[in-house]
């Protein structure tokens, strides 16, 4: 009864946070191997391959609030009046309703308002448009939203399509299984043949696979998606990002994180469409002063802590790009 009851609370989650609680389990085929007489396509290259991490550096003096320079794609956000971002609202501690307030909150969000502060004077001149995983980049492409903050990881493909901001977290991924599992990693022999979900359209999904070979993954659209496939059983674990696992295990008394090393880095930035430089630039002076002013301390201290632990600094940011 109780396993239950714990689902129909994730579906609730769903229905108010997506519209929908049809998550169906979208089985995924064993990765193909490349022929060894041919040449096996290369994933895309990112313009700096030493270290996709490295961002673009602010210049110049924080322009203040109100008052963006012409031409920029900040005054365009100002003449908009607000700023619109693509977020979860089903990621625990990250970016997730509030169920009493009915409002979007979590340490993404906290980013996504830093940034509207920055423009406007004031953190609530944002919308906030709930989008799923694999609509992170198109959305952006499209012209769709200004920005997105929804625990994205920063790496060379990505990098073809978008911009980034300078890391702003590192996560890591881990896997979830049930309470009563005795599996101690992902690669634990005792997970061969076991469901495991991981979003569709995201690096946890390639880097399950590459972990371990025998696993069946199977794919949601969101984060609760994977949590309603396996409260219901038709996925016997989820992997993915430490801080959304640990969110999820919050929500379900009957699931643990295994005891294991993180087996990826997980740098998290603030994703942009391509050709507004500046924006990245702006973004990444928003970043440094969150992070010099005690406010992105104070954010993950409120969200993240109570799962993860104490953090002694946030990220260093890398920059170079030109």
């Amino acid at each position: 009864m109780k396993k239950l009851i714990a689902a129909s609370v994730a579906v609730l989650m769903t229905v108010t946070a997506c519209g929908s609680s049809a998550y169906d389990a979208t089985e995924i085929p064993p990765k193909p191997q490349p022929k060894a007489t041919a040449a096996a396509a290369a994933p895309p290259k990112c313009a700096d391959t030493e270290n996709p991490l490295r961002s673009y550096a602010p210049e110049g003096p924080m322009p203040e609030p109100g008052a963006m320079p012409l031409g920029s794609y900040m005054r365009k956000i100002q003449s908009n009046k607000r700023l619109i971002a693509g977020v979860s609202a089903d990621s625990l501690h990250l970016g997730a309703r509030n169920p009493i307030t009915g409002q979007i909150e979590g340490f993404d969000i906290d980013m996504i308002k830093a940034v509207a502060k920055a423009i406007f004077g004031d953190e609530n001149k944002v919308e906030l448009r709930v989008i799923s995983s694999p609509q992170r980049i198109p959305v952006l492409q499209k012209n769709q939203v200004d920005i997105v903050a929804r625990n994205m990881t920063i790496n060379c493909a990505r990098w073809e399509q978008i911009d980034f901001s300078a890391e702003y977290y590192r996560s890591g991924q881990r896997t979830l299984v049930p309470r009563d599992s005795t599996a101690k990693t992902t690669r634990d022999p005792l997970l061969k043949g076991k469901t495991i979900c991981a979003p569709a359209g995201s690096t946890s999904l390639d880097n399950l696979k590459d972990e371990n070979p025998d696993i069946v993954p199977i794919t949601a659209d969101t984060d609760t998606g994977c949590l309603v496939l396996f409260q219901s059983g038709k996925a016997y674990g989820i992997s993915g990002d430490d801080t959304v696992l640990a969110g999820d295990a919050a929500q379900d008394p009957y699931a643990k994180v295994l005891p294991e090393k993180a087996f990826s880095a997980e740098p998290y930035g603030l994703a942009m469409a391509k050709g507004h430089p500046e924006f990245v630039r702006f973004v990444n002076q928003v970043l440094e002063q969150m992070k010099a002013d005690g406010r992105w301390m104070a954010s993950y201290n409120k969200w993240l802590a109570p799962d993860l632990g104490p953090l002694k600094a946030p990220p260093a940011p890398v920059y170079g790009r030109q």
